[in-house]
């Protein structure tokens, strides 16, 4: 069984969509989402340094644009699974057929607008803990007034918060773990996004969603939607709740997925696969980076596309307690 993963904000490179438009029309394509999404995504994609496509506004609709533009040079027929990180469920939503293109590309404009907005409300940010034990670093996210927005596995959990308690938390890591601050605008995935997702939640209420035509897992808590409308819903409350990245990848390995497909700008999510899943379960993995991979990556799908592996049952979704 193969899966294709979309990525999310802080995988972005400078003049990463350079040689992309090559392709037949991914310029013509890139201009209309760009008008969709409020952005200059041909710009943001060649020649918008790192500062511009740090902007919580740019950043969102360039990753997904990115991810579908890619995924459009792909037989996503021949694929049984997509995912995506944060920002990057929009797509994946997309490549499982639940909305349009168009649709990804324009509420991830709304999305990284409104974010960016609430950012600009207080002064909070995130910063990850690596290393240490889960329930310490967790306690310790926790008595210092912080979130743990971000749950990635391979000894990774982001903090989000107040900027006077992450710098607590840096002064005082918990036992085995060092803490980075992260340079993003705010605390993601916490309830200061609320102004966020209430106006997220009025453009998507217009939206006439399909229901999936394959397994597309979900970061509330890694299970798989079968429903449109719930995945829709899902996506709206992502933007205060946190990301279990981990609990995707857990589901990878219990469905059995033998290869892994991430699309642009790759490489995060494949790193964190390969920590996660090492040893004889890890499945085989094209990181997506340029059209230079493309024949690989449909090598990938030809060989590793159907339902090998375990039977690839619909979830029921895991306890809000999961959440921590």
């Amino acid at each position: 069984m193969l899966a294709v993963l979309s990525p999310g904000q802080g995988s972005q490179k400078p003049g990463f969509l350079i040689p992309w438009l090559a392709l037949p029309d991914a310029e013509a394509r890139l201009r209309w989402w760009s008008a969709l999404a409020g952005v200059d995504l041909v710009h943001l994609g060649t020649e918008a340094d790192a500062d511009e496509i740090k902007d919580t506004a740019r950043t969102q609709p360039l990753l997904v644009a990115a991810a579908l533009l890619a995924a459009e040079h792909l037989p996503m027929h021949d694929v049984a699974l997509v995912a995506g990180h944060s920002v990057g469920e929009l797509g994946a939503a997309a490549l499982a057929g639940v909305f349009p293109a168009e649709a990804a590309v324009t509420l991830a404009g709304v999305r990284g607008r409104e974010m960016a907005a609430a950012c600009a409300l207080e002064a909070t940010g995130m910063a990850a803990v690596l290393g240490g034990d889960p329930d310490e670093v967790l306690a310790a996210i926790e008595a210092h007034g912080l979130y743990p927005a971000n749950r990635n596995g391979a000894g990774q959990i982001v903090a989000a918060g107040p900027v006077a308690g992450l710098e607590k938390l840096a002064a005082e890591p918990p036992a085995r773990a060092r803490v980075t601050q992260l340079q993003v605008a705010g605390a993601f995935h916490t309830p200061y996004m609320a102004p966020a997702e209430d106006a997220l939640a009025a453009v998507a209420a217009g939206i006439i969603p399909a229901d999936p035509a394959r397994i597309l897992l979900s970061n509330r808590d890694g299970s798989a939607v079968s429903h449109g409308r719930e995945m829709v819903q899902r996506l709206v409350r992502q933007v205060t709740a946190p990301v279990r990245w981990d609990l995707c990848m857990r589901t990878l390995a219990d469905l059995g997925v033998t290869g892994v497909i991430e699309l642009p700008p790759a490489g995060t999510l494949a790193g964190l696969v390969k920590r996660e899943l090492k040893g004889e379960g890890m499945p085989e993995i094209v990181t997506l980076k340029t059209p230079d991979d493309l024949p690989a990556a449909r090598d990938l799908i030809a060989r590793h596309s159907g339902p090998s592996g375990r039977e690839p049952v619909i979830q029921q979704s895991r306890t809000e307690g999961e959440h921590a």
